[in-house]
């Protein structure tokens, strides 16, 4: 499976969202973080900015919903037309039935899990799921410092998920960069999520493109 490279404009302008999500045409799609200074202690935006997003852009929308009372809100994103909607597994009260919910309104439903929270518990239901995110920083906000702790995780992960046999992606969020994802394609994720090495990089497209290459040159090993 090829690697997919979906930047998180966390770390853009987001006074200008469709000139910086010009600025990566290379990417696999583009990551957007909900939070609602509940689930997380910060804030940034909700189903109207990604509402406008859609209307403006043919690019995979991949929402990655740090917010409380997910149930509520989730399926929400996938009828506004997000590709991908992530729901924390710890804000949710009824996961598989979220799942299926976000999956009847034709997005890929995803689950995302703090650094803390072990995969194990949730073995028996990620054949409802076509991506799992492991958070390799505590969530919130961008530019922290990857937690290495999280590596066993990914490859237990990997694991689970190959014996369901069926092909549900591994995303890593959280201090992604050159330096770091070798490390995660080595323990088995797929899909990498950065913001502050991408856009913080003088040519943002360029670095979409190296990380891949690195990601790529890892699985080979």
């Amino acid at each position: 499976m090829a690697p997919r490279i979906t930047p998180s404009i966390l770390n853009a302008d987001l006074s200008n969202l469709m000139g910086e999500m010009g600025k990566i045409p290379s990417a696999d799609g583009v990551h957007l973080d909900v939070m609602d200074n509940h689930f997380v202690p910060n804030m940034t935006f909700g189903l109207p900015v990604v509402e406008c997003i859609r209307k403006n852009t043919d690019a995979f929308l991949d929402v990655h919903l740090m917010i409380a009372n997910a149930d509520r809100w989730a399926p929400a994103f996938a009828e506004a037309g997000a590709e991908s909607v992530t729901f924390h597994v710890e804000a949710a009260d009824a996961p598989i039935r979220l799942a299926r919910e976000i999956r009847k309104q034709g997005a890929r439903a995803s689950m995302a899990l703090k650094p803390a929270t072990p995969i194990e518990p949730y073995a028996d239901m990620l054949g409802e799921l076509d991506m799992v995110l492991l958070m390799t920083v505590e969530p919130g906000f961008g530019g922290q410092k990857f937690l290495d702790l999280v590596l066993p995780k990914i490859r237990r992960t990997r694991e689970l998920v190959a014996r369901t046999g069926q092909e549900i992606w591994i995303q890593v969020d959280g201090g992604v960069s050159l330096e770091t994802i070798e490390r995660c394609a080595e323990a088995g994720a797929d899909t990498f999520v950065a913001g502050s090495a991408v856009f913080a990089a003088s040519d943002p497209d360029a670095m979409v493109n190296s990380l891949r290459d690195k990601a790529i040159s890892a699985c080979a090993h």
